[in-house]
């Protein structure tokens, strides 16, 4: 079968949840958890939780433990805690439940955001990675990174990411 099989058997909608990483933002100011949520359910997707932690490692590990326990979820998307500055520890806090890296994601990630931005792209920590047959994306906590990210790349091919991550 083709790429192109591949894909039109793919499942057209994913449900999935969101993690938002912020030692200040609660539900009501949550902007880019929110686009994530939005721009997802506009391309057919279903969200099924979502959770704001503190950027600490232990609230990333149990948040993302429980999302991946949970077995109506199928793609988790963490934003917040990917830079480079001291309390980003989203990555640091992830890093024991990869178990295949999708390296192309930040790759393309940061390429686009490059076009958009220039060279400060290259301070993303973007990533994504097959947990249990999860999918999960690790997305800055900037609206405009996370619509880009979502847009582009998570949103049109998540159906075959999880269809591919669980054969």
């Amino acid at each position: 079968m083709g790429e192109e099989g591949h894909r039109v058997n793919s499942p057209k909608s994913i449900k999935f949840a969101v993690i938002t990483v912020s030692d200040t933002q609660t539900e009501a100011d949550d902007r880019s958890g929110d686009a994530i949520t939005q721009l997802m359910q506009r391309a057919g997707h279903k969200s099924i939780r979502k959770a704001i932690v503190k950027n600490g490692i232990p609230e990333i590990q149990r948040a993302l433990r429980e999302f991946i326990e949970d077995p109506r979820i199928q793609a988790v998307l963490i934003n917040g805690g990917t830079g480079v500055a001291r309390r980003d520890v989203t990555l640091e806090a992830v890093s024991h439940f990869e178990e295949k890296p999708l390296p192309g994601f930040g790759e393309l990630f940061r390429a686009l955001g490059f076009q958009e931005m220039g060279s400060e792209a290259m301070m993303s920590r973007a990533t994504a990675f097959v947990s249990e047959g999860k999918i999960v994306f690790c997305l800055p906590d900037s609206e405009k990174a996370v619509k880009l990210a979502t847009e582009k790349l998570i949103a049109p091919e998540l159906g075959r990411i999880v269809s591919e991550a669980n054969r």
